[in-house]
């Protein structure tokens, strides 16, 4: 019963707006989306707004269920905005003595916790780059803060900066609402019959396009549910011939004569299993293996193979 108890008092907070959800447990606090927390976490004393109510659809939450402190007050909320000033200030710093050191690192971001004791510098570099010279500049700085250093990778860097996306559209993805990447490969735009010129499949990250994985499922359960180009089918119109598939509409382009139809799938029949089923079913059963009319079946009754 108490497992239940927890699970009913479960809310999801966020830390960012597009950030990964973290789960606590709400106590005898009586909350709802939208609400801001303070929460204690492994990087110090943070707020957060309330996105969920009750476990996440996994059933699973990774590491232990801390419990909320309290709702945040107005007084909470000057102090979010007071800090986001100052991590602003301290990515200016950190950058400067970054560029005196000669580092060959992008500091991206600086994270302050809510009680002020911690500080995080997100940074992306593509070599082995010593840290410790700038940790004490920025310890000395900022005095009595802890100095942490989280290096990201090119699609954090992207979805930090913002910006729109390589289609020229939309905001990036991962700006707008992607909260976790998901591994991305080249056989994604292959089966999605896309060009694999890298101007065309690549982000503004330098990486293969977060998109690519969007209609993926539906491309490849459709191959399997489609026939391939070329192949002969039966179709509403007649005997035709596939000349392309469409994936998301579920349905073919089929040449009838010197006319192009598109056709469902549902009303796309092979014609070769249809010329099978047609030669099948006008030959006689021998009653041998395989036989599926009943006439031949042991225990058969004779009022049986005359009805039939």
């Amino acid at each position: 019963m108490e497992t239940v108890a927890v699970q009913e008092r479960i809310v999801g907070v966020r830390f960012h707006p597009v950030g990964k959800i973290y789960h606590f447990d709400a106590g005898p606090f009586e909350l709802q989306v939208g609400d801001w927390v303070i929460v204690e976490t492994p990087r110090g004393k943070q707020i957060g707004q309330v996105v969920s109510l009750g476990m996440p659809r996994s059933g699973r939450i990774e590491g232990p269920i801390r419990p909320v402190e309290r709702p945040a007050t107005n007084r909470d909320l000057a102090i979010r905005k007071y800090w986001e000033r100052k991590e602003i200030e301290a990515l200016v710093v950190a950058r400067e003595h970054a560029r005196q050191l000669g580092l060959a690192v992008k500091i991206v971001k600086v994270e302050i916790s809510f009680d002020g004791k911690h500080i995080s510098l997100l940074y992306h570099t593509e070599e082995k780059v010593d840290l410790e010279p700038l940790r004490r500049r920025m310890e000395e700085h900022f005095r009595g803060r802890a100095v942490e250093f989280r290096l990201i990778g090119p699609r954090d860097v992207a979805k930090w900066i913002g910006g729109l996306g390589a289609c020229g559209l939309e905001t990036r993805c991962c700006s707008l609402f992607l909260t976790e990447f998901s591994p991305i490969s080249i056989k994604m735009a292959k089966e999605q019959g896309l060009s694999l010129n890298p101007e065309d499949i690549t982000g503004m990250c330098g990486r293969l396009r977060c998109c690519l994985i969007y209609e993926y499922e539906q491309y490849v359960r459709a191959k399997q549910e489609l026939p391939k180009k070329g192949k002969a089918v039966m179709t509403p119109h007649g005997e035709g011939v596939v000349v392309d598939v469409l994936p998301l509409r579920e349905a073919a382009l089929v040449r009838v004569g010197e006319r192009v139809y598109e056709v469902p799938k549902e009303h796309l029949q092979p014609l070769e299993e249809l010329k099978a089923l047609q030669e099948k079913a006008g030959k006689p059963c021998n009653g041998g293996e395989g036989c599926t009319c009943g006439r031949h079946h042991k225990g058969a009754s004779p009022s049986s193979e005359i009805e039939g």
